[in-house]
């Protein structure tokens, strides 16, 4: 090998690690092997979810609403829920569980009526797409509501804030998260 083709290739690997990186330092580098590890564990009983939530001191329990298939749901997963930032925001703040939106599993609802996953997210909620991250304050009232894939960890992050600050009672979401693109580095510090 040449010295000039020698002192290129060390070039492009020196910008590769540097690329890498600046990557970690944003965030992007920190991915989880197990997405899983956002929800909570739950035996589907909505009220002793609220009750976990008030003696956690938790803002809020946030229900993702899944289909198995959905590929949004999985993109959701694979590439924002398995970042160490966004687990560790959402565990300080929040109480996550999952429900299948086409599930036969009985859940508990918070009036404390007994129903299958699908008729408490079509009824309750009129769940028809997936995602949708549905937040109830410790007394049960659905405080937000988002439906669809956010595109990275900083905007879901950007949610969990809507929802802490209370922003909801201002605006929608979607005008939340425009006056906040102007600083999006800012989001997720590893």
């Amino acid at each position: 090998m040449k010295a000039g083709t020698f002192n290129i290739h060390v070039l492009i690997l020196l910008s590769a690690c540097l690329a890498g990186f600046a990557g970690i330092a944003r965030g992007q580098g920190d991915v989880l092997v197990d997405a899983d590890g956002f929800f909570d564990t739950t035996f589907g009983d909505l009220q002793e979810e609220l009750e976990t939530v008030r003696d956690e001191g938790k803002t809020a329990l946030m229900v993702m609403f899944e289909t198995p298939e959905c590929p949004w749901c999985a993109r959701m997963k694979k590439q924002v829920m398995n970042r160490a930032a966004v687990q560790s925001f959402y565990g300080e703040h929040f109480r996550c569980i999952a429900l299948n939106a086409e599930g036969d599993l009985l859940v508990v609802d918070f009036d404390g009526n007994e129903v299958p996953e699908k008729e408490f997210a079509l009824k309750s909620l009129r769940v028809r797409a997936t995602p949708v991250f549905a937040f109830f304050n410790p007394q049960g009232e659905l405080v937000a509501r988002y439906t669809g894939a956010l595109k990275n960890a900083q905007d879901f992050i950007l949610l969990g804030e809507y929802v802490l600050e209370e922003k909801y009672l201002e605006s929608s979401f979607t005008r939340f998260r425009r006056a906040h693109q102007s600083a999006p580095e800012a989001r997720i510090q590893g």
